[in-house]
């Protein structure tokens, strides 16, 4: 399967530049980060709260089929224009991972494609090169396909 999802990881860095073209307008795209409901569909996860504003916070959960957590995610939104930018904290809880700050660039490219640009700042970069040897580049790309998916149906 090709990974239409990019992660660029130069060496000794501690952030990453993930990018990834989609066959949708910009709004749409922007819309699938900003709406629980459809944020809930992509990430395959429950959406506790979704503040999608400046100054802002979200909370994420996951269970497994008997209902335990498994992974549990929230951050702060500290800044939100529509259809071009969100920064926001990015936390897994129970993980060996500190607090990450993620910043989203939403391009319109055409009529029916945008492009999607994140910087993903860690820590250290022992800490960026230890998330890279988790299956993060496959489940990213899984996710943004969902993403396409889903935001064909809405079209």
């Amino acid at each position: 399967m090709e990974l239409k999802t990019k992660i660029d990881a130069q060496e000794s860095k501690q952030d990453l530049i993930i990018t990834r073209e989609f066959d949708l307008p910009v709004a749409l795209l922007f819309k699938a980060y900003e709406e629980a409901e459809i944020v809930a569909q992509w990430m395959g996860t429950k959406v506790l709260k979704l503040e999608s504003k400046k100054h802002g916070s979200y909370q994420f959960e996951t269970s497994d089929a008997n209902g335990n957590v498994v992974f549990k995610a929230n951050g702060a939104i500290h800044d939100f224009i529509p259809n071009q930018k969100i920064t926001r904290t990015f936390e897994m809880e129970n993980s060996p991972f500190t607090a990450q700050l993620e910043f989203l660039e939403f391009e319109q490219l055409n009529d029916n494609r945008s492009k999607l640009t994140m910087q993903i700042v860690y820590k250290s970069n022992e800490l960026r090169d230890q998330m890279l040897q988790l299956p993060f580049k496959q489940g990213l790309n899984m996710a943004h396909n969902r993403l396409q998916e889903i935001c064909n149906n809405l079209k």
